[in-house]
């Protein structure tokens, strides 16, 4: 058909899908509560996001950005190390932003997760006992109270566009609200450790990196049943199981 921009598939499973026509992005969402929450945190957020075409629920189109995703999960990331310290002050103006009135998952929520999860890790077999037994222990180490900040909440590597060492805006806003800021840090660190440093010395101080590390155990233990059965392989190389050994 004459006219017609080529359709890519961007990423699809049970709960939502996000297509690419052109330079547009449809994403498609039966649940409009997340696409509520997307709409309003990028209008809040003091840092760069994809601007809104138009929406017509079940569908929300978004601009494309400039440049490159600063990585991907499994994959050696291209970025140089001053693209990562810009992403670490992009996430610290997003932290010292005024708060989003709708709270975020709660730490019992949180705790609860982690029990259910690992439960379900080890009644299935799924990964051996000791790897989940000690990943657990160390994301205990996360299960304490915060100071809450403007969270974006799934802020994987990924959704962090960056072009001449500059972010030029962050996707995927669903899971924003107020959360632990260490949070955010590990979802962007997650399976780039070796880029921590560079992450941090653009966030500034008030880092604990052992909460951060339990952050990673915890995300990792608590996403793996859901990546299985929306058709994700969590044991990918330099995926969330690799993660957990990591923590070994």
């Amino acid at each position: 058909m004459a006219g017609v921009e080529e359709v890519a598939v961007v990423v699809a499973h049970q709960e939502r899908a996000t297509l690419r026509v052109g330079d547009v992005f449809l994403k498609v969402d039966g649940d409009q509560t997340r696409t509520d929450v997307e709409v309003e945190a990028m209008s809040r957020a003091p840092i760069p996001t994809p601007e809104v075409l138009w929406r017509r629920p079940p569908v929300l189109a978004l601009a494309s950005l400039p440049g490159t995703a600063l990585g991907r999960l499994g994959q050696p990331s291209t970025a140089s190390p001053a693209a990562w310290t810009a992403a670490g002050a992009v996430v610290r103006t997003l932290h010292d932003a005024a708060l989003p009135p709708w709270p975020g998952g709660s730490l019992d929520e949180k705790a609860a997760s982690l029990e259910s999860e690992c439960t379900w890790l080890l009644a299935n077999d799924v990964l051996p006992t000791d790897l989940v037994t000690r990943n657990r222990e160390v994301a205990e180490a996360a299960l304490r109270p915060w100071t809450p900040v403007f969270m974006h909440g799934d802020l994987q590597v990924a959704h962090v566009f960056v072009d001449d060492d500059r972010i030029t805006g962050v996707l995927d806003w669903s899971e924003a609200g107020q959360g632990d800021a260490m949070y955010d840090l590990a979802s962007l660190t997650l399976g780039h450790p070796e880029h921590l440093d560079d992450v941090i010395a653009g966030y500034g101080a008030d880092v604990d990196r052992d909460v951060l590390r339990a952050w990673w155990s915890l995300r990792s233990l608590t996403a793996i049943r859901w990546l299985v059965e929306h058709g994700f392989d969590p044991a990918a190389p330099g995926c969330e199981i690799d993660v957990l050994r990591a923590q070994l």
